[in-house]
């Protein structure tokens, strides 16, 4: 078999297996990336419990990246403070290595499992929950199938000649290893996925151990990159934990490399096999880094706030007036087909302060005050005004002949937005009303009855985003789906409302003091949800898939 073709396989294996990792994280976090974020936020507070809940997120969504973007947007928002967000942190790159433990041994039989029950699960049912699990099984199914791929690949590169030079060559030059390693984990944007392929190959005899050692402090020097670059745009409170981050794991990995390089230590101690020093390398360097972060992660906290603050320019929107461009361009006006167009662009901007209302809506439950309200409530005021524009410009674009297509399309935008500023004033007139009740009698929901709250605001948030993708793109797949999940969901409303009044029989005395707002959120929520789930109707009304306000069967 040639090299080029060995190369070739090899690709196609290390495809797959980023491929897999983006698969399951994708499903683990629409399936419970909404009841992890508040898991997050709620035992943050408690520096040992933050490791711990760092840990088993990354656990979770397979990627330290991921946490350590959504610690920094939660310390950025003053949801939780910095240093707690650097202590998860540090424990999401020991989960992230624990996965990596995890992967490393002989789990041939979870490939046809996981396989056949995720498609199962996927293709049998419309349920949501179930189809991302069947998602994340199908994605661990093809995880250890894509080491097993990449270990058949490399096996060729036993007879090469060309291996032995490169691996001598790297061995004697171990600063380009290290940077090289670095560079193929921001390229993977994933150390689970350098780390196992570097096991894989040791396993096959390509890596020996001193130069395995070398390489793992790389992947860590490179994972450590990755979300400050992600965050280089983003507000300055949201920079400090990625910054953080890169001090405490990056310079650690650096310090390690001289370390190693200089003392020579044995590295038996690490396991029997390369490939369990390389994974034993991999937690042991993490967890160094923990227990040195603890009591610097103050120190380490305060240096970060002022790289972040050296490097933000002086805001200019205190000198000068922000302007908001708009997509309603009156030139446009006499060809109608570009004039909607135009409508559907601004129609758009109204679903994303929408969806950030809805989002930011139920952290206000949690965590409120005067400044958080008023910000929400001049979102609505932006949404107003947008409405009042579209529907104006819509009215002029009417006065030219239309097509029944457009004319059709038209109302359909009229009546969206009329729905999604509807959705705002309930946000703002009724649930905001809730949110200054709790805070104003210092009210707490029981641990069950903010679960339900959570989960049932998590579906309405994920049928919102199906309905502003039905608005642009019309598909009739994704519209029955959405008017499928409004039926679920008023199942659902009924389940959560016996296990309220449960719970108030049973005389829990947060149920008591907290029923009005629990029920009236519900409330409010399912009639959001039925005003989104309308969006919908057109699409199916135009393909014959709606009789009355009914979906036909099929």
């Amino acid at each position: 078999m040639s090299g080029s073709v060995v190369l070739l396989h090899l690709a196609g294996a290390v495809a797959l297996m980023l491929f897999a990792t983006r698969l399951v994280k994708t499903g683990v976090e629409r399936a419970y990336g909404d009841v992890l974020r508040h898991k997050l936020r709620a035992t943050m507070r408690n520096p040992f419990m933050a490791v711990l809940a760092g840990c088993g997120l990354a656990i979770a969504l397979q990627s330290s990246t991921a946490v350590t973007l959504l610690v920094g947007s939660f310390a950025g928002a003053g949801i939780v403070s910095g240093i707690s967000g650097q202590l998860a942190v540090r424990g999401a790159e020991i989960g992230s290595a624990l996965v990596v433990k995890l992967l490393t041994f002989d789990l041939s039989l979870l490939v046809p499992v996981c396989l056949v029950a995720g498609t199962v699960m996927f293709m049998a049912t419309e349920r949501r929950d179930w189809r991302q699990f069947g998602r994340i099984l199908v994605g661990i199914g093809l995880l250890v199938l894509s080491l097993e791929m990449i270990g058949q690949a490399s096996e060729p590169l036993r007879q090469s000649t060309l291996m032995p030079v490169i691996v001598d060559y790297f061995s004697s030059d171990p600063v380009t290893a290290y940077l090289l390693a670095a560079l193929v984990t921001w390229l993977f944007h994933s150390s689970i996925a350098a780390v196992l392929l570097m096991v894989t190959l040791a396993g096959r005899g390509f890596i020996p151990p001193e130069l395995g050692i070398v390489l793992v402090l790389g992947v860590n020097l490179g994972s450590s990159i990755i979300a400050p670059l992600l965050t280089r745009s983003a507000e300055p409170g949201v920079r400090v934990v990625p910054i953080g981050n890169l001090l405490m794991r990056g310079m650690g990995s650096l310090a390690m490399l001289i370390l190693f390089l200089w003392l020579k230590p044995s590295v038996a101690f690490l396991g029997a096999t390369v490939p369990d020093q390389i994974v034993n390398a991999h937690i042991l360097f993490n967890v160094l880094i923990l227990v040195a972060g603890l009591p610097l992660a103050g120190l380490v906290y305060r240096v970060s706030e002022k790289i972040v603050a050296l490097g933000t320019k002086p805001a200019l929107a205190e000198a000068l007036e922000v302007i908001e461009l708009s997509a309603l361009n009156d030139s446009a006006l006499d060809v109608p087909s570009q004039a909607l167009a135009n409508a559907t662009r601004e129609v758009v901007r109204v679903c994303e302060t929408v969806e950030i209302m809805l989002k930011r809506i139920i952290e206000l439950y949690e965590s409120a005050d005067a400044d958080k309200i008023k910000a929400l409530a001049a979102l609505d005021d932006r949404v107003d005004k947008k409405h009042a524009s579209i529907k104006l410009y819509l009215a002029k674009v009417t006065r030219n002949p239309l097509s029944e297509d457009e004319a059709l399309r038209c109302q359909e935008l009229i009546g969206a937005c009329v729905k999604l500023e509807q959705v705002g004033d309930i946000i703002v007139r009724n649930m905001l009303v809730h949110v200054r009740k709790k805070l104003e009698r210092g009210l707490e929901f029981t641990p069950e009855g903010w679960r339900e709250l959570s989960a049932f605001h998590a579906s309405v948030l994920a049928n919102a985003r199906l309905a502003f993708n039905v608005l642009v793109s019309r598909d009739p797949e994704t519209a029955r789906q959405l008017v499928l999940e409004k039926d679920r969901l008023r199942d659902r409303e009924k389940e959560t409302s016996a296990s309220h009044f449960v719970r108030l029989r049973d005389g829990t005395a947060k149920s008591v003091e907290t029923s009005s707002i629990h029920l009236d959120t519900i409330r409010d929520l399912k009639q959001i949800n039925s005003l989104l789930a309308s969006i919908a109707y057109p699409v199916l009304e135009e393909r014959g898939l709606l009789t009355g306000s009914r979906l036909k069967a099929g």
